[in-house]
């Protein structure tokens, strides 16, 4: 059966393409999930009027990357985390966190899925990576991990909060003591 490709189908072709296809490959998995059309020359005609379309469109999206990629090349995106031992970090920073502050930092939205990370970040340094607009559009940021200034302790509001906790348990006992001796007076005078 000769089908027309809508869409890139590793392993068997790309979108525009006809192809020979077995009947059931077509009928149960191609054309139900809209991956192809059956070869006829109406839809030929369609399928090439809607790839040249496609092509225009990612034509002026590539302009739009191309753009893009010039604001984002060289950037340095600084990360301020706890680290304890060894330069090792509390958590992690992960291509979530580096697309956000990304996007933060040019005014656009960075999908976390262009970001090219294998792990994320445990470590205190300088890491060069790749955001990976298209396939051929990699431009490099410099992701810096660096530690967090600690604040002081404020020690002298702990003793305060104690203190007014130890007054409070003062206050309870002295209300418990005297609804009991309120309690005590009752029952004596119900015993006169």
């Amino acid at each position: 059966m000769k089908v027309v490709l809508l869409e890139d189908i590793p392993g068997k072709g790309k979108a525009g393409e006809i192809k020979e296809v077995r009947k059931g490959y077509a009928t149960n998995f191609l054309l139900p999930r809209g991956l192809a059309l059956i070869a006829t020359p109406t839809v030929m005609k369609q399928v090439e009027s809607r790839l040249e379309k496609t092509k225009l469109e990612e034509s002026i999206d590539r302009e739009r990357l191309v753009e893009l990629a010039q604001q984002i090349e060289g950037k340095e995106i600084r990360f301020k985390a706890r680290i304890g031992a060894g330069e090792r970090l509390f958590g992690s920073i992960t291509a979530a966190d580096v697309a956000e502050e990304l996007s933060r930092t040019i005014g656009s939205v960075v999908d976390k899925k262009k970001i090219d990370i294998e792990k994320a970040f445990r470590q205190a340094g300088s890491y060069e990576i790749a955001v990976k607009l298209a396939s051929d559009i990699k431009p490099k940021i410099t992701v810096v991990i660096e530690e967090e200034e600690e604040k002081e302790p404020e020690t002298e509001q702990k003793p305060e909060k104690e203190q007014g906790k130890k007054e409070k348990q003062e206050k309870g006992k002295k209300k418990g003591k005297a609804k009991a001796k309120e309690a005590e007076e009752v029952k004596e005078g119900k015993k006169d």
